[in-house]
């Protein structure tokens, strides 16, 4: 399983996603995932921020069938094709784009699970109770990596 972008530019990710921006989530797109796939997960973190990873999205139970997602997800904790959007390290649910500190630039690792398994999470969920439910259900993870920096 692959997971690609058209809206990162060299992987740099332009400023329309980010806090400088329009701070809209970027396109994505992925290859099929493994046979016995229920349910997709993805995780948006930095790495690099001063306080540790700093999370700036968290989707789940995405629909098997799905190869991608437009940009500009709304920013709601169920969508219409019944993914579920968690809480990020802003205190919002769904996307909050890059917005790092002062003049460094930051790397944005973008990551998909494929699970064996729909997942049951209360609204609101964070990356740590993700990564708790994905225990034991993870087919296949693809990785996409995008820097920003003012």
């Amino acid at each position: 399983m692959e997971l690609s972008t058209p809206s990162f530019v060299n992987g740099r990710i332009p400023k329309d996603f980010t806090c400088d921006g329009a701070d809209r989530s970027p396109e994505l797109t992925w290859t099929q995932p493994p046979a016995g796939t229920r349910t997709l997960a993805l995780l948006v973190t930095d790495p690099d921020a001063p306080a540790g990873t700093w999370v700036h999205w968290v989707l789940y139970n995405v629909p098997s069938g799905m190869r991608g997602l437009a940009a500009a997800v709304p920013r709601q904790d169920r969508l219409a094709d019944g993914s579920h959007q968690g809480r990020n390290d802003f205190g919002r649910i769904g996307y909050g784009g890059p917005c790092p500190p002062g003049r460094s630039v930051h790397r944005y690792v973008f990551e998909l699970f494929a699970l064996d398994t729909a997942l049951q999470l209360p609204p609101g969920t964070t990356r740590n109770q993700l990564e708790r439910a994905m225990e034991g259900h993870i087919l296949a993870h693809a990785e996409l990596l995008g820097r920003y920096g003012r």
